[in-house]
């Protein structure tokens, strides 16, 4: 039996439980109650982006809240939102006006009071953000009058505006400072085009158009009333409720369920590549164990060459994916493909590697993945072909992140979309910088990177870039994998655009 057969079958059972779960939701989804309801299957944790790392946080975001500058996803040009606009008053030193006439969604007016708060709160000890790597270039935030602050930089940092377009919305000061973190996560309040009206743990967030969204936002004004976000771990539930219509939107869709889904005329598939890499971490370090043989760079280098990267791109994720051998995405600036070496599926070279470092009947050793375990299980298979027999640890993403942190994980599948910035250091800053997601620790690399961030002459910055993919790719510090595509599979009343970043702008969505 085929997997599209074991699809469908599975489908029919979950239908029947589908029919019954639609209480609630089912009876309030769709074009007649101008509510769509969209599910997918992480929870997250807390709502404030700051302190989220799951992409279903970074959609949420921005539907509550507005960030200073917008970027346009069809142009890459950047607009004003909150800010009306900005100059570099110093190479470390940013200087921007502010849109006066805004209220955040509880009544409080915007104000230079919001974005002093937010910022210099988000790079304090006390917010315990898990975000850093997107506020680290932020020294203090001072306010030079009610609608103009200067944002210091610690040293110079020419991808700021796409930060400031990105991971860093604004947040009302008096309110979070009356209702805490906790308090804030579970009734949130931002100047963005929908307003939160409920955060049921366990279950998702439902959210009401903002009627009094300030008009001349570059995003345009929300059509769609109600928008409620539900948490369905099982792609089969999911795909069974959305043909049932108890729910109208899901993503991340395995091909075989897409393609059936685009016989049903009720329905509406689309499909294409996105900036998030898959890739493989590796314990470069010896942490998860003293003697790991992933401090031999020959066996990363065999664990580069055991994968088949074509065939998951080709025959797992379809739609538009490829081959990745960087760690970052090619759009991204600083994103140097020819700088790394393009290991290519050839099990007989990592059975030699191993050999060489020791290992000529292979070893065991554990990989840990939080999603598409499918992929998980082909990476296992390949791993195996060449003598590399790894055991899954398969759990939520916050308790891989804990273990991952904690250098216990030899091997890990992790996927990284750069929270949709289009510039190197959204990913390889992260994972190889020094920061708490690089278990690297190579002092080399983190110079190249740190020049790299920080040179406002860009061709400096691609030089710095290029020197650190290359020395990544040598070390084979990660094994990059492919650029992840992305199916969505809708209600076909719903006009609905897609976009390369992987976020869902369904402020943009209507019924047709």
């Amino acid at each position: 039996m085929n997997a599209l057969h074991k699809s469908l079958l599975g489908w029919s059972r979950c239908a029947v439980l589908a029919a019954g779960a639609m209480t609630a939701v089912a009876a309030h989804a769709g074009k007649a109650n101008d509510t769509l309801v969209y599910a997918s299957d992480s929870e997250v944790e807390n709502i404030s982006q700051y302190h989220n790392n799951l992409r279903e946080g970074v959609i949420l975001a921005h539907l509550i809240w507005d960030t200073l500058i917008y970027r346009d996803p069809k142009t890459n040009e950047y607009k004003p939102q909150l800010a009306t606009a900005w100059k570099w008053e110093s190479p470390t030193a940013l200087v921007l006006d502010l849109r006066q006439g805004v209220q955040f969604q509880n009544g409080d007016k915007f104000s230079a009071d919001d974005v002093v708060f937010t910022f210099n709160y988000a790079v304090s000890p006390e917010s315990k953000a898990v975000t850093r790597q997107n506020t680290d270039w932020i020294k203090s935030v001072d306010k030079l009058a009610d609608y103009k602050v200067r944002i210091n930089l610690k040293g110079p940092f020419p991808a700021a505006l796409e930060y400031l377009a990105g991971p860093l919305p604004i947040y009302p000061a008096a309110y979070f400072k009356k209702v805490g973190l906790e308090g804030f996560s579970k009734a949130p309040i931002g100047t963005g085009p929908y307003k939160v009206t409920s955060v049921t743990p366990g279950q998702g967030v439902t959210l009401v158009k903002n009627p009094g969204y300030f008009k001349d936002s570059p995003q345009g004004q929300p059509t769609i009333g109600n928008i409620k976000f539900v948490v369905i771990p099982d792609p089969e539930t999911r795909a069974a409720q959305l043909m049932t219509g108890a729910i109208d939107w899901i993503w991340r869709v395995p091909p075989d369920q897409a393609d059936s889904l685009k016989t049903n005329p009720k329905l509406a598939v689309q499909s294409g590549e996105t900036m998030r890499i898959g890739f493989i971490t590796l314990d470069t370090t010896g942490t998860s164990a003293p003697n790991s043989p992933f401090k031999d760079v020959r066996v990363r280098q065999a664990v580069n060459h055991a994968i088949n990267r074509k065939g998951y791109a080709d025959n797992l994720m379809r739609g538009g994916s490829q081959p990745v051998y960087t760690a970052c995405f090619r759009t991204q600036f600083g994103c140097d493909s020819n700088a790394a070496i393009k290991y290519d599926y050839n099990p007989a070279k990592a059975k030699e590697l191993l050999a060489a470092a020791g290992y000529p009947n292979g070893f065991d050793t554990d990989i840990y993945a939080y999603r598409e375990r499918e992929i998980a299980e082909a990476i296992i298979g390949d791993l195996r072909k060449v003598g590399i027999r790894a055991r899954l640890h398969y759990m939520k993403f916050a308790a891989l992140q804990t273990e991952y942190r904690s250098g216990k994980t030899p091997m890990s599948f992790y996927s990284w979309g750069s929270f949709s910035m289009n510039d190197t250091s959204a990913f390889a800053g992260v994972y190889f910088k020094g920061g708490a997601d690089d278990i690297t620790k190579d002092p080399q690399l983190q110079q190249y990177l740190q020049t790299a961030d920080t040179s406002i002459d860009p061709a400096v910055r691609k030089a710095n870039y290029s020197k650190a993919q290359e020395l990544i790719s040598k070390q084979a510090y990660v094994a990059p994998m492919f650029s992840y595509s992305t199916y969505y599979a809708y209600n076909a009343q719903l006009n609905f655009q897609g976009y390369p970043d992987e976020l869902p702008r369904f402020y943009e969505a209507s019924w047709k």
